[in-house]
């Protein structure tokens, strides 16, 4: 889900379009189910939170298989300087 959030933040109608995302940390992960082989997972991820001036954004991030939450939690991202 982290990848996904740093993907996202990488797209220019975001407008934090930068080369550097780095995991700053997550909170409130939960694992409700396993995912097995065979399973489509999808995940989606939200812009909670942009902080341009100190660089942090924290994203809140939910995994699916079948429209049923598998995973859920929220992500802090830094942006790293070029």
């Amino acid at each position: 889900m982290a990848q996904v959030g740093g993907l996202a933040m990488l797209q220019p109608e975001v407008g934090c379009s930068r080369e550097d995302f780095l995991l700053a940390g997550i909170d409130k992960v939960r694992f409700r189910k396993p995912v097995v082989a065979g399973d489509t997972l999808v995940i989606s991820m939200t812009l909670a939170k942009l902080q341009k001036r100190f660089g942090i954004v924290k994203m809140e991030g939910r995994a699916d298989v079948g429209g049923e939450v598998v995973c859920e939690g929220e992500f802090f991202m830094a942006m790293g300087s070029e």
